[in-house]
């Protein structure tokens, strides 16, 4: 147990790598991936309502 001690204690003169910082990182993942989804949804608009209202006409 002794010898976990000082593993467990970070030294104080050495300094963790803090990521918290990275917000343009995920944005623009973020807004990449919501562009994308548009694109794609504009597209294939017409067809994915075609096909629901097929869904749907088969249930009645």
């Amino acid at each position: 147990m002794v010898h976990l001690v000082p593993r467990l204690v970070p030294r104080s003169g050495r300094r963790r790598r803090d990521d918290r910082g990275d917000v343009p990182g995920w944005v623009l993942v973020t807004v990449m991936s919501a562009a994308i989804v548009m694109g794609i949804w504009g597209i294939a608009k017409p067809q994915l309502e075609q096909m629901l209202q097929a869904a749907l006409n088969k249930v009645k």
